[in-house]
């Protein structure tokens, strides 16, 4: 993975300025708490309900829950799915997280994007989906980044007939 243009600096200036890689870098810095976590999120638990899948890291997700969101006017299947399984990669965070940049943001979710993809093929492997991570108009619109993912079959279908 390419070194965000926002961490050369800091990166550059470890061993007395030979710089470090990332899995380096994350030896020194990271614990494993925080490893574990972002494993929930970056490897996410998805379940089969009521035909949609969907992530949760508590278990299955409340199937009326779900169908709260079929009422809505003009609602499909995709769409229920896509919005109950966004992330803004900006709120793996706190909110005001000082380092939060467009660059990292836009390389995490990239990497996060291939990650979904293959879980999801490797765990639905008769379900294909499309997962998108949207980039926002303007780079500094943090809250913009979005991973979402849906089942192919699901594009277009509405909620109720």
């Amino acid at each position: 993975m390419e070194i965000p243009e926002s961490m050369a600096e800091e990166l550059g200036a470890w061993n007395n300025g030979r710089g470090i890689g990332l899995e380096d870098w994350i030896g020194c810095e990271g614990r494993f708490a925080l490893a574990v976590g972002y494993a929930a999120a970056f490897w996410p638990a998805i379940h089969l309900v009521e035909g949609y899948l969907i992530t949760s890291d508590d278990g299955p997700p409340d199937p009326e829950h779900i169908l709260t969101w079929e009422h809505g006017e003009g609602a499909t299947r995709d769409g229920v799915e896509a919005v109950c399984n966004h992330l803004h990669i900006v709120d793996l965070h706190a909110v005001g997280c000082a380092d939060a940049s467009s660059d990292k943001l836009e390389a995490l979710g990239e990497v996060l994007r291939e990650m979904w993809a293959a879980k999801l093929a490797l765990q639905f492997p008769n379900r294909s989906c499309r997962v998108a991570f949207r980039h926002p108009d303007d780079p500094m619109d943090l809250e913009g980044y979005v991973l979402s993912f849906w089942q192919i079959a699901n594009e277009g279908v509405p909620c109720r007939p």
